[in-house]
Parts: structure tokens; C-alpha cells; sequence
């Protein structure tokens, strides 16, 4: 799911490079859309989250929907989103392939209902179908794919080896998978912040954590079968404004409730700092735009963020 997908950073490429335990828990407080897992955290943070990361970081989005479109096979009928959440993926999807249908998956119906109401006047609703599945519960029953998308959501299955053969298996021969992840995402402090090292103590943190841990896929999608074409790490830094202030908010917010143990007050202090100078921007949303007599909002904290794309074909 492009965060479209997770709202937290990975570990990056950095991340440890093994065969996930089955039986371990590396999931992000809120956000598991390709397995039945973690339902019980609060979807409506974690979905308002994915769509600031989507807004945010929508060039990524469009960098990582390249590969696929530089790679998918021809004629195109049909693309399938696995996690899909709010839907940010299955949009783009759609427009990148006008003459394909896709089929979004999603174990948590809240999302596919955001998903459903974010189709509302794009033109795209009679070309992309909902589907609620958990796939740690089996394959979805959606037919044969023409391209097969997990975007930040393979990490979430108990078996991401058994999800990637099931795939292999959908693909039409000379399909495509595509698997994108994140890595380091973090707001960009000012130069003159007291705490600039606040990034890379958030991202250990997040490592101690087990948010978002992947490992390399490249050797899971050669063992089902497929046959690897492009391995990408685009990254960006978003400037300070509107959208990357209520971005950094958001964020800060949650790694400052879900990681406090793992922090130093130093860092929970920076993370206020964060909050603080973000909180003026944080409801800009639903604050009338002709109502001046309230302070102007004043934009200092930036985005940075990164995906990692992989893209397996499978053999003719």
C-alpha cells in the first residue's frame, strides 16, 4: 500500500536481510492491509497517515507506477492491488493503465470503504472492483493478473513466501509483481534545529521497534519462481509547506505515542518541537480558507522519504 501504503519508515535497505519468523509481529501500530492482523488500532489515524503520505510523497508513487508501466506486459487487462488501503495505489494504477481493470484487495472494509468513496469523480470507479480478503487466509479469488502490486504490505503476511508463489501462480505467463517498500522516512528539521540527529535516532528506534521489517525480496521472488528485472531506490526531500506540515504532525504524533520506550527524552523533546511548530497546520483541512483574523501558519519542517521497488516477471 502506498502510504499509500505504511505510514512509518522501514529500516531501509539497512533492514535485516533474513527470512521473517512467521510467528513474530513486526507490524506498525495501525496499519495492516494485507493480512487480518493489528484491527484493532485506531484506522482512521492510520488512514488519515497513508493519505498525507500519499500527498507528500506522491512523486515516489509516480517513480515506482514507471516501473511497472516500463515492465508490465501488453495487452494489459488486469492489475491487482494487494493492500491497497485508502486507495492512493489503485488510482494511480488505473490512470497509468487506461485500458486495464484493477482489482483492489484489502482485509479491513473501513479502508475499502475510504477506497470506494475516493473513486467518487475521478472517472475511475467503473474500472477498479473491491475485493475483501485476508491473505493470510488463502489467494483471492481475482482471476488472472496482467500485474500484481504489493505496495507496503507484503511485510504484514505470515507467510510471505506462500503469498509470493500464489502470485506467481495468478500472473499470467509474462506478468509482472511488483513490490515497493519504504525507507527512510522522517521530517527535515531546520538547519539551525537543536536536535538535527533526531532522524537517525528515529530510526533506530524504529529498527528496536520492528516497524515496517522487511527483508531484501529478491531472493523470495526468484524461489516462486519469477524472475527479477529491475531493483530501484528512489528517494525525495519534500521543502517546507501545507501538506508536509500537516504530514510531519501527524507522523511525530504517532512515533511520539508508539515509540516513547525506545527514545531519549532528548528525542521526545525534539518530537514535541515538531508538534509544536506543526500544530498551527494540522486542522488547515477543515479551517476556512477566507478566515484571516487567526495566525499565519509559518512552514519550517520539511519530509524526507524513500521507497525501494522491485519488479519480477514471470517467464513466459
Amino acid at each position: 500500500m502506498e502510504p499509500t501504503a505504511s505510514p512509518h519508515p522501514a529500516p531501509g535497505p539497512g533492514a535485516p536481510h533474513r527470512r521473517p519468523d512467521p510467528h513474530e509481529a513486526h507490524h506498525e501500530p495501525g496499519h495492516a492491509h494485507g493480512s487480518g492482523h493489528d484491527h484493532h488500532h485506531d484506522d482512521a489515524g492510520c488512514a488519515q497517515v497513508l493519505d498525507l503520505d500519499a500527498q507528500v510523497f506522491g512523486g515516489l508513487l509516480d517513480q515506482a507506477v514507471a516501473v511497472a508501466v516500463e515492465h508490465a506486459p501488453t495487452p494489459m487487462r488486469t492489475v491487482v492491488d494487494l493492500g491497497a488501503g485508502t486507495g492512493t495505489g489503485s488510482r494511480a494504477l488505473a490512470r497509468a493503465f487506461p485500458d486495464a481493470g484493477v482489482v483492489a484487495v484489502d482485509a479491513d472494509p473501513a479502508m475499502l470503504d475510504r477506497l470506494r468513496a475516493g473513486l467518487a469523480g475521478t472517472g475511475l470507479g467503473d474500472r477498479v472492483r473491491t475485493v475483501e480478503a485476508d491473505l493470510d487466509a488463502g489467494w483471492p479469488d481475482v482471476g488472472t493478473a496482467d500485474v500484481v502490486w504489493a505496495s507496503a504490505s507484503l511485510h504484514h503476511v505470515a507467510d510471505p513466501a506462500r503469498v509470493l508463489r500464489d502470485a506467481h501462480d495468478a500472473l499470467a505467463p509474462g506478468g509482472l509483481l511488483v513490490v515497493v517498500e519504504m525507507t527512510a522516512t522522517s521530517p527535515v528539521l531546520p538547519d539551525d534545529a537543536a536536535h538535527a540527529d533526531l532522524a537517525a535516532h528515529l530510526a533506530s528506534a524504529m529498527t528496536h521497534a520492528g516497524w515496517n521489517r522487511y527483508p531484501d525480496w529478491t531472493s523470495y521472488l526468484v524461489d516462486a519462481g519469477l524472475e527479477v528485472v529491475d531493483r530501484r531506490e528512489p528517494t525525495a526531500v519534500v521543502p517546507p509547506g501545507p501538506d508536509a506540515s500537516r504530514w510531519a504532525h501527524a507522523t511525530a504524533a504517532r512515533q511520539r505515542e508508539h515509540l516513547a520506550d525506545h527514545l531519549a527524552p532528548a528525542d521526545l523533546a525534539a518530537l514535541d518541537a515538531v508538534l509544536a511548530a506543526t500544530a498551527l497546520t494540522h486542522h488547515d483541512d477543515t479551517t476556512d480558507p477566507a478566515d484571516t483574523t487567526g495566525p499565519t501558519p509559518t512552514h519550517t519542517i520539511g519530509a524526507r522519504g524513500g521507497r525501494i521497488v522491485w519488479a519480477a516477471r514471470r517467464p513466459r
